[in-house]
């Protein structure tokens, strides 16, 4: 009779354990997802924040006399295409986030073209307007880098969590899967070819 109640204890102590030990996963990996969502919400912030500059931009540039409307027309419509595409924090898959990227890409391109422009035109050059926008957008191309790289740092935080024994043996159970991270765009390893050909 003793001997049958120690096992029932030391199994009861063991299923406490193992309760414990599982419970604590569960909730240190929802922590860190939520996180990782957070720093997700962050970029997206970011990137908003660079819309609405280049939403002013866009009119303090449309004053200029005789400047290239095909350019402005090119950032006006990579603006729309990068608003319009956005990811749910709860769906970051890889496909999402390629979409994403895409768009806001192809909004830096369009920018960046106008920027070059830009160098055309002395009196826009010169317009105080102009020049606070542009220092504005440079410091949140620097924001959003920044929070680029906390997020990445908040998904591997999480991945390592949840892919690390014995915790690994969880994470199906629980239902968390693999966080995507922000990616550089494909061919950014290479140096851009530049060209001074103003004509």
């Amino acid at each position: 009779m003793k001997k049958g109640l120690i096992v029932l204890i030391v199994v009861a102590i063991l299923g406490i354990g193992l309760y414990q030990w599982a419970v604590g996963f569960n909730n240190t990996a929802v922590t860190y997802e939520a996180n990782a969502k957070t720093a997700w919400s962050n970029v997206e912030s970011s990137y908003q924040r660079r819309n609405d500059l280049i939403g002013n931009l866009v009119k303090t540039v449309q004053g200029a006399a005789d400047f290239e409307r095909g350019t402005l027309k090119d950032v006006i419509e990579a603006r729309a295409k990068a608003t319009s595409t956005s990811i749910d924090a709860n769906n970051l898959t890889p496909q999402n986030m390629a979409a994403f990227q895409q768009a806001q890409s192809g909004l830096t391109g369009a920018l960046s073209k106008l920027m070059v422009v830009v160098e055309r035109y002395p009196e826009l050059k010169a317009n105080q307007n102009f020049l606070d926008l542009q220092s504005q957008l440079e410091g949140t191309e620097n924001r959003i880098n920044v929070a680029r790289d906390r997020f990445n740092e908040q998904v591997n935080i999480y991945d390592i969590h949840t892919t690390k024994f014995p915790g690994k043996l969880l994470t199906g159970l629980f239902g968390f899967e693999e966080m995507a991270r922000y990616s550089a765009d494909p061919g950014s390893e290479n140096a851009p070819d530049v060209d001074f050909d103003f004509q």
